[in-house]
């Protein structure tokens, strides 16, 4: 007779083995996949996706009060396994409460939040739930939101980690800050990391490149920056540390603007690089690889991030890539990217200046990013996280 433990672990492989076998039926909160076409709504489109890809057997319920129309969007929807669930009776509660009718309706055995909240009261129904938490930025710095925000993004995240059956950080440093904040159980969050879309994962042909630098006058060789131009991004620090960067070498910067612009135009202003600097907006996400791919440094040195997308982009695409310390910055570059304070400007000059002049550490950080980045791939992160529904479902059986 095989011993108690044999026969449980042989339980759940044959409950796992099942359930891979018939048809799940997954929601997701849709109302960044359906509306952003940035940050949060690629990470939502992408995760969705990619399970739907990897996972053809399964049925993905994406619950959304509205849509906007756009061509990655509208793609998105266009999937066979991939279903768009609009309110049979919308209210502005839907998402947080009477969308528990239509996940009942539609016989959701899982209920996945992509951004820091699940509806309210779901821990009182059969349906399991996981949440995503990616980062407490408005806990760590909190002079960066306005009051109301703060309190609404705590109330909402801190309950969905209490309630949901599990939880799922998008990296090292962020489970650590739902533990100190929270108080929550290490052993309920699981760290999945993100990968990015896999546009960035594939080199341009030169003649698209061509016509890419030819659309924004992009610079024979230049340093990028991508990211809402706002406090936290410390876009300042790179316009100080330019003016002790070579002059063959310009910054292009791609992001939304803030009332912070003013701050980095009084710099610029003040240093003189009005002629070394160029911003762009409203890039399509099409060419937005093709930008990547032709930068000769890749710069982040963000305050604080939950993880850090743009440097898994940056080093998919060849580039290599220096970031801040401080936060995770470091588990999203790896060991052969470079690291700076993000309030020295002579650090990152030198260090800016240090690659520009060594052709061969270039490669180096070329060839070892993109070794390392492979950990992110979606097909591994995918795996991870159907892993994570099966242990949530397997759990509720045991």
């Amino acid at each position: 007779m095989p011993e108690n433990h044999e026969i449980l672990i042989s339980m759940q492989e044959d409950f796992q083995l099942s359930t891979l076998n018939s048809k799940l039926k997954i929601g997701y909160d849709g109302k960044r996949a359906a509306n952003n076409l940035t940050g949060l709504g690629n990470y939502s489109r992408s995760l969705i996706e990619n399970l739907a890809i990897q996972y053809p057997e399964n049925q993905y319920h994406v619950y959304t009060p509205k849509v906007k129309t756009a061509k990655q969007i509208d793609s998105f929807f266009q999937k066979e396994n991939i279903k768009l669930e609009l309110p049979k009776n919308g209210s502005f509660l839907w998402r947080s409460v009477n969308i528990l009718k239509d996940l009942s309706r539609d016989e959701i055995q899982i209920y996945h939040g992509l951004s820091h909240e699940i509806p309210f009261a779901i821990q009182h129904t059969r349906i399991k739930s996981i949440v995503t938490i990616h980062d407490l930025i408005f806990l760590r710095f909190p002079r960066y939101y306005k009051f109301i925000d703060r309190k609404l993004y705590e109330w909402k995240s801190k309950s969905a980690c209490k309630n949901a059956n599990k939880i799922i950080a998008i990296s090292e440093k962020t489970k650590e800050d739902i533990v100190e904040f929270y108080g929550i159980e290490p052993n309920k969050i699981e760290v999945i990391y993100q990968s990015c879309d896999d546009n960035f994962k594939k080199a341009f042909e030169s003649s698209t490149l061509n016509r890419i630098r030819h659309t924004y006058k992009l610079p024979d060789k230049y340093i990028l920056s991508v990211g809402t131009i706002e406090e936290r991004k410390n876009l300042k620090l790179i316009v100080q540390a330019l003016k002790d960067v070579n002059e063959d070498y310009k910054l292009v910067v791609i992001g939304k603007q803030t009332s912070y612009f003013k701050t980095v135009e009084k710099e610029i202003e003040k240093l003189g690089l009005r002629k070394r600097i160029l911003f762009l907006q409203n890039i399509p996400f099409v060419d937005l690889p093709g930008i990547y791919q032709m930068a000769s440094i890749f710069v982040y040195p963000s305050f604080y991030e939950g993880f850090g997308i743009p440097i898994i982009e940056a080093l998919y695409s060849g580039v290599p890539t220096i970031a801040a310390t401080g936060s995770c910055l470091e588990e999203a570059g790896g060991p052969n990217s470079i690291y700076i304070s993000p309030t020295d400007h002579n650090a990152l000059a030198e260090a800016i200046n240090r690659i520009v002049c060594d052709p061969q550490l270039q490669k180096t950080m070329k060839e070892k990013g993109l070794e390392f980045v492979q950990k992110f791939n979606s097909p591994v992160v995918t795996k991870q996280l159907m892993d994570c529904y099966l242990n949530v479902l397997d759990s509720a059986t045991t």
